[in-house]
């Protein structure tokens, strides 16, 4: 496994992380015993970072890793990411220290630490990412010993680039990959300057990217990419990374044809493709089985992808998704 380090957290970390949203919630259902087998062999495959969030399931994500840290994680070096923010209506009053406070305990009580490693705002209104006072708590927060270091999830590169700004913004975590190139434009330029690391999540497009979807394709009714395909509960980009499905579908076609001459998966190729990007410190592609968990940690160590592969993938974006989704995020 590949590794890096994670910004300015200065912690290294593998280059295939692992995303607990589907630990948590909105995937269907993953039993807690299936999620503690997911989060082991994803160790055991290398992974050395996990993602997670204090609205996952209520908490129940952050509850399952603290689990496996206390009962299966003893002498693994494993950086937590967890985000807060998404538990309380979405206007900037609501970020506060008061509030900070409140979600900060609460999820070092789920994960059992005393210090989080990394506190992401989770895609806060643009009002509070341009905010002065938000960042002096978040100061605060480190000073205290609550947190270790903080950072960003956003939607769009323009709220990327104004936290990067930041003097102590550890990390930046945005949706990247082969249907979402945006990022390459100026986020990765602007993260490495500033020594601020990048997250990339969403690196399958939902799944779209493992090139096993097809036009007949279902869904739980519990899964997001059922539920919200629509933007109707959260910004339609985290499903299917804002791509219209049968457009995806045609895009998918293509770029497992172009991956089919690399060593991994058209999943792995994918998410080797992200990992390998410079500026990146971690991908974090979800996973529902132990099969998965290995299959995606294995895209950390897969060969380095040249310059026809790259070019490929700029013509796929180019071609049939920069008009809708340049513009957007």
């Amino acid at each position: 496994m590949q590794t890096h380090i994670l910004g300015k957290t200065n912690r290294t970390v593998s280059a295939v992380g692992l995303g607990t949203w589907q630990l948590g919630a909105d995937w269907g259902d993953v039993s807690e015993a299936d999620a503690l087998s997911v989060l082991a062999a994803a160790a055991d495959a290398g992974v050395t970072f996990f993602d997670t969030a204090d609205v996952y399931g209520d908490g129940r994500s952050e509850q399952v890793i603290g689990r496996f840290l206390k009962d299966a994680g003893e002498g693994r070096s494993i950086t937590v990411a967890t985000k807060m923010g998404r538990r309380m209506e979405q206007i900037p009053e609501n970020y506060v220290m008061e509030n900070f406070r409140a979600w900060t305990d609460r999820s070092r009580k789920n994960l059992g630490v005393d210090t989080l490693d990394l506190v992401q705002l989770h895609c806060p209104p643009t009002a509070v990412v341009t905010s002065d006072e938000v960042y002096d708590a978040l100061d605060t927060l480190v000073a205290e010993g609550a947190i270790a270091n903080y950072g960003l999830s956003v939607e769009s590169c323009e709220q990327a680039l104004a936290a990067i700004a930041r003097p102590n913004v550890a990390t930046i975590q945005i949706i990247l990959n082969a249907f979402r190139l945006k990022p390459l434009d100026a986020v990765l330029p602007a993260a490495r300057r500033a020594g601020v690391g990048i997250i990339a999540r969403v690196p399958l497009a939902s799944g779209l990217l493992s090139g096993k979807y097809t036009a007949t394709t279902t869904f739980a009714e519990n899964d997001h990419r059922n539920f919200n395909r629509d933007g109707s509960h959260f910004d339609v980009g985290e499903t299917f990374s804002g791509v219209d499905y049968t457009v995806g579908l045609e895009a998918a076609e293509k770029f497992t044809a172009l991956a089919a001459a690399e060593a991994g998966t058209t999943a792995q190729t994918a998410l080797a493709w992200v990992a390998q990007l410079d500026g990146v410190s971690t991908v974090i592609p979800g996973a529902r089985s132990t099969t998965q968990a290995q299959s995606n940690a294995a895209a950390g160590s897969l060969p380095a992808l040249g310059s026809e592969f790259n070019s490929g993938v700029g013509s796929i974006y180019d071609s049939l998704l920069r008009a809708d989704i340049h513009p957007r995020w």
